[in-house]
C-alpha cells in the first residue's frame, strides 16, 4: 500500500513538470483500471505475500515464466500465431516452474509451496499486464500511463494493506528499513515501471518480458552473498528447464520479427 500510494504521488508530481497528456477516450479509463488490476494490485500483492513465504531464488526463478505467459496471453487475447517451437518452449518452461513449485511438496500448510504458487500468480498477472498495456502505449506517454495505472491501483491495494499499515510502529523502524522502502519505491517502482512502459512503445511485450530471466542470476548471487538462500543441483535443473523454454520462445519471436 505504501509503495503504490507514494509512487502515485511521485508519478503525478513528476508529470506536472511536463506538457499535459490527457486521456482522450472514456473507454481508456476502463483499460487503465484493468492494467492497474493486473500490473499493480494482483502483481504486487501476490509478489510481496509470496516472497514472504518462499525464498528469493525460488521467487526469481518462477518469475522467469513471464515471457511464456506473455506468449500465452497474447495468443488468447490478441490471437497472435503460435508455432511448434513456441509450444515446446511453453511446455519446457512451465514444466520447470511446476517442478520447482512441487519440489517442496503440495500442501497449503507448506509456506514455501504456497509462496511459490503466489509468485506464479504474480507472474501471470504481470505477463497479462505487459500484453494489455501495449495498445495504450501507442496513444499515451509512459509517464501518463504510469501515473493513472498507479492511481487506480491505490483503490485496489488499500483494502488489503490498511490494517497492516496501521499496525506498524513507523517511528521505531530502523534506518535500514527506511532505506529499503525508498529503494523499492524509487528503483523497483518509479524507474522500472516508467522504463517498461517507455520500452513497450518500440518493442513487443514478449521482448520486454524476456529480459526478466536475468533476475534469478542477480537474485541468486545476492541471496547467497547475504546468506539468505542456497543454490543446489535440483534448482539448477529446474532453472535450465525454464531457461530453455524462455530461449525457445524468444528465438521464435526473433525469427517471426525478422520475417
Amino acid at each position: 500500500m505504501v509503495r503504490v500510494i507514494v509512487s502515485t504521488g511521485l508519478f503525478w508530481l513528476i508529470a506536472s513538470f511536463f506538457p499535459s497528456d490527457p486521456i482522450k477516450h472514456k473507454r481508456d479509463y476502463l483499460q487503465l483500471a484493468k492494467c492497474a488490476l493486473f500490473g499493480v494490485a494482483l502483481n504486487q500483492l501476490f509478489f510481496f505475500k509470496g516472497l514472504s513465504l518462499t525464498s528469493p531464488i525460488h521467487g526469481s526463478l518462477i518469475i522467469t515464466t513471464v515471457p511464456i505467459i506473455v506468449l500465452v496471453v497474447s495468443r488468447l487475447l490478441l490471437r497472435e500465431p503460435i508455432t511448434r517451437t513456441k509450444i515446446i518452449g511453453i511446455a519446457l518452461g512451465f514444466s520447470g516452474a511446476i517442478a520447482l513449485i512441487m519440489n517442496e511438496g503440495i500442501s497449503l500448510e507448506n509456506d514455501i509451496f504456497l509462496g511459490d504458487v503466489f509468485i506464479f500468480i504474480n507472474a501471470i498477472a504481470y505477463g497479462t499486464y505487459l500484453v494489455i498495456v501495449r495498445p495504450l502505449m501507442q496513444r499515451y506517454s509512459a509517464l501518463t500511463l504510469s501515473k493513472w495505472v498507479f492511481f487506480f491501483g491505490i483503490f485496489m491495494v488499500t483494502p488489503f494493506g490498511y490494517n497492516e499499515a496501521m499496525a506498524v510502529n513507523w517511528t521505531a523502524l530502523p534506518q535500514e528499513a527506511w532505506l529499503s522502502i525508498v529503494f523499492v519505491i524509487v528503483a523497483t517502482t518509479l524507474i522500472v515501471y516508467a522504463l517498461n512502459a517507455w520500452t513497450l512503445k518500440y518493442v513487443k511485450s514478449a521482448t520486454v518480458g524476456s529480459y526478466i530471466y536475468l533476475q534469478p542470476v542477480f537474485a541468486t548471487i545476492i541471496a547467497i552473498l547475504m546468506e539468505q538462500d542456497t543454490f543446489d543441483p535440483q534448482k539448477l535443473i529446474f532453472a535450465l528447464l525454464i531457461f530453455c523454454g524462455v530461449y525457445l520462445v524468444s528465438k521464435s519471436n526473433q525469427q517471426a520479427t525478422r520475417t
